[in-house]
């Protein structure tokens, strides 16, 4: 192998884990909203609770192309963050749910504190010796 095919090797392991961070911050997300308001805790439920998240977060890492710094917070993690809190709040009622200010305010501080909060975690990781 040579050495620019071990970097995008590299590169793409990389991707992985922050695909799977941005997931699990949006299933959480679902998973912590339908248990606290009983509103059914089937995982067909909670998948249609984070459907529209999940198509917003999506369009964040395709916006942002976050493949390429999958882990930085400023631009990237805003970028998807803000993604997929707008685009989950405006696709939410195509799945069944409604909207309320209250409910926007809840999810864009959960999601930006999960999303935001892993890639900081990441960076600070990052930069011990």
């Amino acid at each position: 192998m040579t050495s620019p095919e071990r970097a995008v090797t590299a590169r793409r392991l990389r991707v992985w884990p922050a695909v799977v961070a941005d997931v699990a911050c949006v299933l959480v997300f679902a998973l912590v909203g339908t248990a606290n308001h009983d509103s059914g805790g089937s995982a067909a439920h909670v998948l249609a609770v984070g459907a529209p998240f999940g198509v917003g977060l999506a369009a964040g890492w395709a916006a942002s192309r976050a493949w390429r710094t999958p882990a930085r917070p400023w631009p990237t993690g805003v970028v998807v963050w803000f993604a997929t809190v707008l685009l989950g709040l405006a696709l939410r009622p195509l799945f069944g749910g409604g909207f309320a200010w209250s409910f926007a305010l809840v999810t864009a501080v959960f999601l930006g504190v999960t999303m935001l909060g892993w890639r900081l975690v990441a960076r600070l990781a990052r930069r011990r010796p």
